[in-house]
């Protein structure tokens, strides 16, 4: 089986065509001041630190880490297997713990303690002990005599250490999922390099669809090309069609492609530079016009997405958002998207406002300028072949907002 729109047949009659796949042939890459991004960065942290008076953050997950450092090794493994951490004081040298040193910005780096059960077994409790110990030593280096300590996806026992030592420990997720909530400048123009390189493989992805294609391969065009730009990951494989499009959110399999079937998927893509392009689409395949019903599903996705979009302006707090939305139908609320709108930068991010027949908001928020979001629709009823996912994403700014993707949507569906 080839698709000859892919190029000469591989091991598993599949290979890509050569070049296509690096978007800097087509245009130049985003002017970045990378000194200053990681400056706004670390400058957010300490201001959120600040506001929440504690002397120290003790970071894990490798996205925050490389948010304040912009340290970037293994991190999916160290997403299950965390054998990395930062000190980020509010004054004092940031330091990062680990086994090995390839690049961050930190002020030093030192070795770590065992800190996931991979690294530390049944010795973890004493590691703990010991991951304790040193922060007292850090706290007394840096010379503070502030003993709020903030803490981020750590096992109990550190927590149960910390307290030992007669340190208040808070949550640093509050903190850090605060300071990244508005992008500068830099940080816009990476997003916008992520969905330009997404939907360069998106492209790819539309004009590669043929007959023996299946869903796995076609979604390997943009993991592909997200690579071959220097990406990251995608946080799913999530690409599904036919019969397999409804319910929402199953990963793409080895089912081929069949004539008059929606083809829906979600980027969730870690892109260039650390940051996010979250964009849904789905296509018709097949050279016969789209059913009324497949239409229908897709112009009513498409409502909700412009509806919602109209919404988005500085100032409108969340509960507002959430009470004004488009009126997603009965028949579709059980299968209905999780979330209206949620944050994003270097992966989806706070805030969340989910429909209101899923329950009230969380939180009293307002959006703001600066904000990237995305604005999410899935229509599809329970029991019935099709379905249909859009995704928007979007920039607050000062007078409503700014679309940053921009890929087209399907005219045959849309008539």
């Amino acid at each position: 089986m080839t698709n000859s729109k892919l190029g000469s047949p591989g091991p598993d009659g599949f290979l890509l065509r050569d070049n296509w796949s690096d978007l800097r042939q087509f245009r130049p890459l985003p002017d970045i001041d990378f000194q200053r991004l990681d400056g706004y960065r670390k400058a957010r942290l300490k201001a959120a630190m600040r506001e929440s008076g504690v002397a120290l953050c003790v970071l894990v997950s490798p996205v925050t880490i490389r948010y304040a450092v912009d340290y970037n090794t293994f991190p999916l493994f160290q997403s299950h297997i965390p054998s990395t951490y930062l000190f980020l004081p509010l004054d004092g040298p940031i330091t990062l713990h680990q086994a090995y040193s390839y690049g961050s910005s930190a002020d030093s780096v030192r070795p770590g303690r065992p800190i996931s059960f991979f690294d530390g077994g049944n010795e973890l409790a004493e590691a703990a002990s010991l991951l304790a110990d040193d922060i007292i030593r850090f706290l007394r280096e840096i010379g503070t005599t502030n003993r709020k300590v903030a803490v981020e996806y750590v096992n109990p026992s550190i927590t149960k250490a910390l307290l030992q030592r007669g340190l208040e420990v808070t949550d640093a997720v509050n903190i850090v999922e605060g300071a990244r909530v508005i992008k500068s400048e830099d940080e816009i123009a990476c997003i916008r390099w992520a969905c330009a390189v997404a939907e360069h493989g998106i492209a790819r992805m539309q004009e590669s669809m043929g007959g023996g294609v299946t869903e796995v391969q076609l979604w390997g065009l943009l993991n592909y090309t997200n690579l071959a730009n220097h990406g990251g990951w995608h946080e799913g494989r999530m690409l599904a069609s036919g019969p397999r499009i409804n319910p929402w959110l199953q990963e793409a399999t080895q089912r081929v492609i069949e004539p008059g079937d929606l083809v829906g998927f979600d980027t969730d893509m870690v892109g260039p530079f650390g940051y996010f392009c979250d964009v849904s689409r789905t296509f018709y395949y097949g050279k016969d016009p789209p059913s009324a019903r497949q239409r229908q599903l897709y112009r009513l996705a498409y409502d909700e997405l412009q509806t919602n979009m109209k919404l988005i302006r500085p100032g409108v707090s969340m509960k507002d958002l959430q009470a004004s939305a488009w009126p997603v139908p009965e028949e579709f609320q059980e299968q209905a998207y999780s979330c209206i709108i949620h944050g994003v930068g270097m992966c989806d991010e706070y805030p969340q406002v989910k429909p209101s027949f899923r329950g009230p908001v969380a939180y009293e928020a307002t959006l703001e300028a600066g904000m990237v979001i995305c604005v999410e629709s899935y229509i599809g009823a329970v029991g019935e072949r099709n379905g249909v996912k859009l995704e928007e994403q979007l920039l607050v700014t000062s007078n409503g907002y700014e679309l940053l993707s921009t890929y087209p949507f399907e005219e045959r569906l849309l008539q």
